[in-house]
């Protein structure tokens, strides 16, 4: 069975400026395309997923449209949290990125470990809209890697995971950074 997840549409604010930021005008026409790509490969007994963060929203919307479909929020999916204040979180982030899972702070090790055990939980055919980190922690341990940052997913990328046999594997990472990280 697979599970496509999608990196939210770029968003109008910076993770630093906006604890919930929309998406801007380009990541609109972003997620617009995604949903066109993905109603491709999906049928209307998909089941779509969002993390609560306004710009996955958003992301989902086209696609929810598409296939008449709605959207279930689910708070794993939501980006990795940071255990600093607002105005420290890019600075944060930034000096994190090179280093490994467990190397983190409690709360973001939990965030990490509810956050594969709910990937486990899929059921049927889903598309889960989330964030570069979340991305970035599937990826890692489904590589068996403990690095934070594995790869670059663009705004509205998909990246497609298998399950199978109680098993996540990786079938493809989605396209990579051709923008900027917010």
């Amino acid at each position: 069975m697979k599970i496509y997840l999608v990196r939210h549409g770029e968003a109008a604010a910076s993770w630093r400026d906006s604890d919930d930021p929309s998406l801007s005008a380009l990541g609109h026409r972003q997620a617009a395309a995604t949903a066109q790509k993905l109603a491709g490969h999906v049928d209307s007994g998909v089941c779509l997923v969002s993390s609560p963060l306004q710009r996955a929203l958003e992301t989902a919307l086209p696609l929810s449209k598409t296939l008449d479909t709605e959207i279930s929020i689910i708070e794993a999916y939501r980006e990795i949290p940071a255990p600093v204040a607002r105005a420290e979180r890019q600075t944060w982030l930034q000096s994190i990125v090179r280093q490994s899972w467990s190397e983190q702070h409690e709360m973001v090790r939990e965030w990490h470990r509810a956050l594969l055990q709910q990937l486990k939980l899929i059921r049927q055919p889903t598309v889960v809209f989330t964030h570069f980190m979340v991305l970035n922690a599937i990826v890692g341990a489904l590589t068996a890697k403990d690095q934070i940052v594995r790869f670059l997913p663009d705004n509205a990328s998909v990246t497609t995971v298998e399950l199978k046999d109680g098993s996540l594997q990786l079938l493809e990472l989605g396209q990579q950074l051709r923008t900027v990280v917010n």
